[in-house]
């Protein structure tokens, strides 16, 4: 049952993305230096900036909140051994059928229409900068979170892109 009572903790809900995010070695001004690196040619007056404070945005949009705090918590939770199998194994893994954290990612760019959904897309094959040292660091569990952070880069390219026309 629904508690009608209930007020949503945004900033707890937000520290608690950031500081997780601190926790595995990851900052704004990463993510906004790839944003920068994605958007500068169709933006010529781009700032670092504007990057980060798009970050920032997209960072305090409560459906960016749940879905981050759900795939943060379970690439945490299987690391520690916490997650039932077969789960855990699938997580662990980052079985290519699964989709899961595709999905989680994929809602957080569709807040910016296509242009959000297209360049997580572009992402999520060519993996850059920070998202490509999670995908290919074996000993972590990282299947949510370098989708996560891709999801947050092609958000906040979408934020500027639709700023910009």
């Amino acid at each position: 049952m629904q508690n009608s009572h209930f007020k949503y903790p945004d900033t707890k809900a937000y520290d608690f993305v950031v500081d997780s995010l601190k926790r595995r070695g990851v900052t704004i001004d990463d993510l906004a230096n790839l944003v920068y690196k994605m958007q500068a040619e169709f933006i010529p007056e781009l700032t670092n900036d504007d990057c980060r404070n798009a970050v920032i945005d997209v960072m305090h949009k409560r459906e960016f909140l749940n879905n981050a705090m759900v795939g943060l918590e379970l690439d945490r939770l299987t690391e520690t051994g916490q997650v039932a199998e077969p789960l855990a194994s699938i997580i662990r893994n980052d079985a290519g059928v699964f989709g899961v954290d595709e999905a989680l990612a994929l809602q957080i760019a569709e807040l910016y229409g296509t242009i959000g959904v297209t360049n997580f897309g572009y992402l999520d094959r060519v993996k850059s900068g920070i998202i490509k040292e999670f995908d290919t660091d074996g000993d972590h569990v990282n299947t949510f979170i370098d989708d996560l952070l891709g999801a947050i880069v092609a958000a906040a390219c979408g934020k500027l892109a639709h700023q910009d026309a």
